[in-house]
């Protein structure tokens, strides 16, 4: 059985699927297991092979990438979503993490940062700067005011709200344990009880609910 990562590329332009294909398997551990040129073929081809990533062009005929996008995270067990542009749009950043997309590429991408990307998306982490977050939510989240009791974040425990904050600063598994003076694997188990409680698909839209309950503040500083 192969432990290679499995990746679904979906994209309207046949040279760029190509080319996708091309670079990603020249990493030894990702493998195409097929491509879709619509994003209703994307959703047909997820449910059936179920990859563990999904390279999405955001701007695709009929069905877009962001719609696709919402209805593969509404899958049982999703795979990660890694969407592709030619925009450098926060706008489309933003929806497209609201849909679940794990990140954001530029289809210019080097082949050792698309494989990057692949492999942080599986590892669950969000690939998007903090600088790029940060911008984005204070563009177009709407906040409560300073001190305003996050009601949607009582079922979490104080150790779940500290967690939940540094992952809205968008620290990795690593420093989020650094900080707390715990182990790796615990932030993991961390990040996995507030996903589930919370009803999030993913990492990312973790990201966008700690700025939309006020949990983290835009231009707030990792510690």
């Amino acid at each position: 059985m192969s432990d290679k990562i499995r990746v679904l590329v979906a994209d309207d332009e046949a040279l760029i699927r190509d080319g996708l294909r091309a670079i990603a398997e020249l990493e030894g551990d990702i493998e195409i297991v097929a491509d879709a040129a619509t994003g209703s073929e994307a959703i047909q081809l997820a449910r059936t092979l179920k990859p563990d990533v999904v390279l999405m062009d955001i701007r695709m005929p009929g069905m877009d990438g962001l719609a696709a996008t919402r209805a593969i995270m509404a899958e049982p067990a999703p795979p990660r979503v890694l969407v592709l542009t030619i925009f450098d749009s926060d706008e489309f950043v933003y929806r497209a993490m609201k849909a679940g997309a794990s990140g954001f590429l530029l289809k210019d991408v080097r082949r050792g940062q698309l494989a990057d990307a692949i492999r942080t998306a599986v590892a669950g982490d969000t690939l998007l700067a903090p600088v790029i977050t940060r911008r984005l939510i204070e563009r177009f989240c709407r906040q409560p005011a300073p001190g305003q009791t996050p009601a949607q974040l009582a079922c979490l425990t104080s150790r779940e709200l500290q967690v939940l904050r540094l992952v809205g600063r968008g620290q990795p598994n690593s420093a989020i344990a650094a900080s707390l003076f715990i182990a790796e694997t615990t932030v993991k188990t961390h990040v996995a009880h507030i996903l589930a409680k919370l009803g999030l698909a993913d990492r990312a839209q973790a990201v966008v609910l700690a700025y939309e309950t006020g949990l983290v503040q835009p231009g707030e500083q990792a510690p």
